[in-house]
């Protein structure tokens, strides 16, 4: 793989993006967006409780990250197809560019489009993260999953236009691998842990009381017990039988999405209770909690105070993100992998000269 070939495609594919007066207006509307989203996160988080400024930081990224899901696939999912359909590929293919070459520089130069948006983004960025004290290690880790799911997007993007001939139907496929990675996961991890459940029981007793008059049942001949629990009877045992989801089953499930991982890899700050500070902490605390599985054994016992006992100890979320296991990069070399394997088969699709092509595909 020669550098100079490679560097050189990369400018000429970036060139034809740029001569386009549609991606600057995409960029200004990408800025007023985010405009307006750390403006209202800033009204909403900033004049809050202390240290819940982070929160503002929390919310632009996610919404970068939202909007560079969105855009990125229309810029991506048609730069192999769209120039056959162009009749600029074939021309590029004679020349001493090998396929391999050709399909770097797409996915090199569909990345770099990519981080535009995130270049767009970091003055909202550095602003939320000044005015709500973020940590180095957060702005750089949050930054940093930021431009790896823009490569991830990317590649996904150049691969199936790559592998499919029609540059509407590759643009439609890639939002769909994308929606799988965000909503379905999400889909996927609520259908299938509502549908696996265990049977669980609650132990519980609470104080006796006369059914027809409805004074407390006394001990010890005592004729007035009703500011004094401790000389009230206490009524039997009973138990009462249900099922519960088993969300703990598959919260793996969630590893590859998106926003799990940049929850999950970001380093989360806590106030003086062990409560996360901030957006990344709060989605984070969730995915973990899914992780412990249910009660199934509680006992409530009203004769002494309303007392609950379970099977899990009762922690902060701090103790409970200790104890549990982070799956961010799990997610990503899911995600890295999916993409692997299709820009491989995209190579495959790409490779001259070609044995067979599929009906109605563009040559010269």
């Amino acid at each position: 793989m020669s550098p100079a070939r490679l560097g050189t495609l990369v400018r000429l594919d970036l060139l034809q993006r740029l001569r386009s007066i549609a991606w600057y207006v995409l960029l200004g509307v990408f800025a007023l967006l985010l405009l307006g989203a750390t403006v209202l996160s800033q009204f909403a988080f900033g004049v809050s409780a202390d240290g819940w400024g982070s929160g503002v930081y929390s919310v632009v990224v996610y919404i970068t990250l939202l909007l560079v899901m969105l855009v990125s696939p229309t810029l991506s999912g048609n730069s192999i197809n769209g120039d056959r359909d162009g009749a600029t590929l074939a021309p590029v293919q004679v020349t001493l560019a090998t396929t391999g070459e050709i399909l770097w520089a797409k996915f090199l130069a569909a990345w770099v489009t990519g981080l535009a948006f995130v270049v767009v983004a970091v003055p909202f960025l550095v602003f939320a993260a000044l005015t709500g004290a973020v940590s180095a290690a957060t702005g750089v880790v949050a930054v940093a999953v930021l431009i790896v799911e823009a490569g991830i997007v990317a590649a996904i993007g150049v691969a199936v236009s790559g592998l499919l001939s029609r540059p509407l139907f590759s643009v439609a496929t890639t939002y769909l691998v994308v929606a799988a990675l965000t909503v379905g996961t999400v889909i996927g991890f609520g259908l299938i842990g509502t549908a696996i459940r265990s049977d669980a029981t609650m132990t519980s007793r609470d104080l006796a009381y006369d059914p027809v008059t409805g004074e407390p049942i006394c001990i010890d001949g005592a004729t007035d017990c009703e500011m004094d629990p401790r000389l009230m009877e206490c009524g039997p045992w009973t138990v009462d039988e249900y099922t519960l989801p088993r969300y703990d089953t598959v919260w793996w499930l969630l590893a590859a999405n998106p926003f799990v991982i940049l929850a999950d890899a970001t380093p989360t700050t806590f106030d003086r209770y062990g409560s996360p500070q901030d957006l990344f902490g709060q989605v984070k605390v969730g995915i973990r909690f899914a992780q412990l599985p249910p009660d199934l054994d509680t006992r409530w016992d009203g004769c002494a105070g309303g007392e609950w006992s379970s099977q899990n100890d009762q922690s902060t979320a701090e103790e409970m993100l200790a104890s549990t296991i982070p799956s961010w990069f799990v997610g990503l070399g899911v995600q890295v992998l999916l993409a692997a394997g299709l820009l491989w088969g995209a190579w495959m699709r790409m490779r001259t000269p070609a044995r067979r092509l599929p009906r109605g595909s563009r040559i010269a």
